[in-house]
């Protein structure tokens, strides 16, 4: 069979006595300049195992992690030790979510292997980045994973599975399987239910047919270029979870090398055109700025780029409100053109930062939390141009595009174990 870079994992789950609603938190990496979300999940999760208090809310980061990284290191072994965490055996886990607004989106929780990785284009990997990846930003993630006994992944890989052949046939078939869990997430997530395939010969031909060469020929025009799987969310995690396992390889004999559960990373894999998935274009909010020193060198860098510009967005500051700003309908081009612009002013003026926001609201709320600060709208990436792009270019600009709002990004609930 033609390599699909696929594990089945032994699944941990809460047991039956653990709150569900509780138990599952969003992605550590959303609300990141809104402390008040996290306080909010607090309250929602107290008194109760959950998620929450075994993954690191990036909004916590800090110069000095080192206690919260031991805390929650701790914990993950209480939950181990005590039974809050119990086997349910291997198997993949189908999951049904439902979002305000989305009705239905389907994903299938699997683990991968992690030497079939790169975000190094010239690697031509079967599981690729889809995003530029900050390696800056993967030392500060290794000192969490690094001693943790188990994995919670927020990961989602896209499969360009036009013909619906690998996911929705589980999901008509879901009667058969046996239900894990279904319950309404917390902090207005929408809902959850999942279902646990142990029978998953059938998925695997599936993958595996998805790279057959007439199919990639139908699709791509060539078969120069294989890729089974494009990273949507979550890419620094897995490039962390490489980054540790190669660590960890470099201790281990090629005998111990083939099946130590650190290889793999617990992802959910979604198929790239289930109705229920859209693309959103991610925003920025520019602080610690001159806004109007800020807003004239990005409409001369504009201006002066000669791109075509024909795609309304807008920039925002408390005090002047909205303007207009024309950009590239390209995705790729708009956002490369204007982090390019962004970056090269926070280098030149000390102080200034850029976080990434997810919807309009989000994106007022945290420009009108503070002065000096300069939003700005990115248009939006057709999602059918994903993986051809992928192929034949490589990664987009980082931060190019979203799968959903905030809220309706993956939440903790699977995990694995990732030590002997």
């Amino acid at each position: 069979m033609t390599k699909i870079s696929v594990k089945v994992p032994d699944i941990l789950l809460p047991n039956k006595s653990v709150d569900m609603s509780k138990w599952a938190v969003v992605a550590c990496d959303q609300y990141t300049s809104e402390p008040e979300y996290w306080e909010g999940v607090k309250k929602a999760t107290e008194g109760s195992p959950s998620a929450l208090n075994v993954i690191f809310p990036e909004v916590y980061l800090s110069k000095d992690n080192a206690p919260i990284i031991e805390s929650i290191n701790k914990t993950m072994y209480e939950y181990l030790d005590t039974g809050v965490l119990q086997s349910i055996g291997e198997g993949f886990v189908l999951i049904e979510r439902s979002t305000p607004i989305t009705p239905k989106r389907l994903g299938l929780v699997m683990a991968v292997d992690l030497e079939d990785y790169s975000f190094v284009r010239e690697d031509k990997a079967n599981i690729r980045a889809t995003e530029g990846t900050v390696v800056e930003r993967i030392p500060p993630r290794v000192k969490i994973r690094e001693h943790a006994p188990i994995e919670l992944p927020h990961i989602m890989l896209l499969i360009d599975d036009r013909n619906k052949s690998v996911i929705e046939p589980l999901y008509e078939n879901r009667d058969k399987l046996t239900k894990l869990y279904d319950f309404d997430l917390n902090m207005n997530g929408g809902h959850l239910r999942g279902w646990h395939v142990t029978d998953t010969a059938p998925v695997e031909k599936a993958l595996a047919k998805l790279l057959d060469e007439d199919v990639l020929k139908e699709k791509y025009g060539s078969t120069d270029e294989v890729m089974l799987f494009a990273v949507g969310d979550g890419n620094h995690s897995l490039a962390t979870a490489k980054a540790c396992w190669n660590n960890l390889k470099a201790t281990l004999s090629a005998e111990e090398q083939k099946n130590h559960p650190a290889r793999y990373a617990l992802v959910e894999v979604m198929n790239l055109h289930d109705e229920g998935l859209e693309f959103e274009p991610i925003f920025r909010s520019v602080f610690n700025v001159d806004t109007a020193d800020f807003l004239d060198g990005l409409y001369k860098a504009v201006k002066d780029s000669g791109l075509k510009c024909d795609y309304k967005c807008y920039t925002y500051t408390t005090n002047d409100g909205r303007k207009d700003l024309m950009l590239p309908s390209n995705a790729a081009v708009a956002v490369g053109l204007v982090q390019d612009f962004i970056d090269a002013y926070i280098k030149s003026h000390a102080g200034s930062e850029v976080d990434y926001v997810h919807g309009e609201d989000s994106l007022k709320q945290v420009t009108d939390a503070a002065p000096n600060r300069v939003a700005i709208t990115l248009p939006p990436l057709a999602k059918n141009d994903l993986f051809d792009y992928v192929l034949k270019v490589g990664a987009f600009p980082r931060k190019t595009f979203s799968m959903g709002e905030a809220f309706e990004k993956r939440y903790y609930v699977e995990a694995r174990k990732i030590i002997k």
